[in-house]
């Protein structure tokens, strides 16, 4: 027990190859055993010290690969995908091939013990008969168990995370009401755009106009779980403009965006302006040298990968995970419930620069059919 505590490696061996449920399958087929003997004493002494541990060994060896490679494998590939017809085809086939693969291990146990099959099993001694008085049925039913388990086990899965979800929807939507209405932020911008109307009229009404597009985004367009991406890229712009008219000479603003065909696919709301808002909340205010903010936006096909950098103070590096707009820790969970095994984020920090790297697999948004006419 020791070794395995103290080498970390032997434990993520063992799970990997999922070899800690061979005490289950071995416990499964004893109870079976003591079941038709009558007696768990007998069966453990027709298991352990007669030759019949041979035919144990194969049932607990072919149904428990048997079972694997139809969780592992047929599931996966064909019925989680509706391909329902070849699914069946293969599960049937996998049930044939266990059952006629442990038929070998009675004949194994006969010659073992010195005995012919009809003196080790009596009448039943024929192969025809293990085969489907015996094997067959047993490793329908080892399968059917198994299935059970491992889908029982991924409805609770899921519904412990529908459950995460909507309570991170909610303290989501708590949050963004804080954000959206932030007195700060609407007055600073007002302010702004009041200035520009007697210093360039032009300006004032473009930035105005993309206010306006910004609260309307964030009252009525984003509470849906996806978003057309293209909209959240389109919120992102206006909202970097009307961050830059808050900004003073003294920094500098960089934005790279590169897209293909953006308006088809889908992505959860406010999933890049949290990186976007933290840059903008935390990055330097030093009147001695530049201060910055780099953000680079790119989309191949099912591919985003965001990147946005800033400078940062000793102080506002240390605060900046905690604190920077709705949370980096909360848009990180979000990035885990939702996009489970399809995102990659690393970020970056120390006194001077702050990094986040997100590579995100999108998924297509499924537009609303319009309505058909009546004839």
């Amino acid at each position: 027990m020791n070794a395995f505590v103290n080498n970390p490696s032997r434990l993520n061996w063992l799970y990997r190859y999922k070899l800690y449920h061979i005490p289950f399958w071995a416990a499964y087929h004893f109870m079976w055993w003591t079941v038709a003997i009558g007696n768990p004493f007998k069966a453990a002494d027709a298991i352990f010290l007669t030759p019949y541990v041979m035919k144990f060994l194969f049932y607990v060896v072919f149904q428990a690969l048997a079972a694997y490679f139809n969780l592992y494998y047929l599931i996966p590939k064909y019925l989680e995908k509706g391909r329902f017809t070849r699914y069946i085809s293969y599960l049937l086939l996998t049930i044939v091939m266990a059952s006629l693969l442990i038929v070998p291990g009675y004949y194994l146990s006969a010659f073992l013990s010195g005995k012919t099959m009809q003196e080790a099993y009596g009448n039943n001694g024929d192969c025809f008969y293990q085969f489907l008085g015996n094997s067959i049925p047993s490793t329908l039913a080892a399968m059917t168990l198994a299935m059970s388990i491992k889908l029982g086990k991924n409805w609770l899965q899921t519904q412990r995370k529908q459950q995460l979800l909507e309570k991170e929807k909610l303290e989501t939507e708590l949050n963004f009401l804080k954000h959206q209405f932030n007195p700060h932020f609407l007055f600073n911008t007002i302010n702004s755009i009041f200035f520009l109307i007697h210093k360039n009229p032009d300006m004032a009404s473009a930035s105005l106009a993309k206010f306006s597009e910004l609260l309307r985004y964030q009252l009525y367009e984003c509470n849906d779980k996806q978003i057309l991406l293209a909209r959240e890229i389109s919120y992102m712009e206006n909202s970097i403009e009307l961050e830059r008219l808050r900004q003073n000479d003294n920094m500098e603003l960089d934005v790279k965006i590169e897209q293909e065909d953006a308006g088809q696919w889908g992505i959860a709301p406010f999933i890049l302006m949290t990186f976007v808002e933290n840059a903008f909340k935390h990055v330097s205010r030093h009147m001695d040298r530049p201060n910055w903010i780099s953000i680079e936006l790119e989309q191949h096909g099912d591919t985003l990968t965001f990147q946005v950098s800033n400078s940062t103070s000793d102080v506002a590096s240390r605060d900046v995970v905690q604190f920077g707009g709705i949370g980096l820790k909360n848009v990180q969970r979000r990035l885990d419930l939702i996009y489970t095994g399809q995102y990659q984020l690393d970020i970056q920090q120390d006194a001077h620069r702050f990094d986040v790297h997100l590579q995100l697999r999108l998924s297509p948004l499924e537009m609303p059919q319009p309505l058909q006419k009546i004839a």
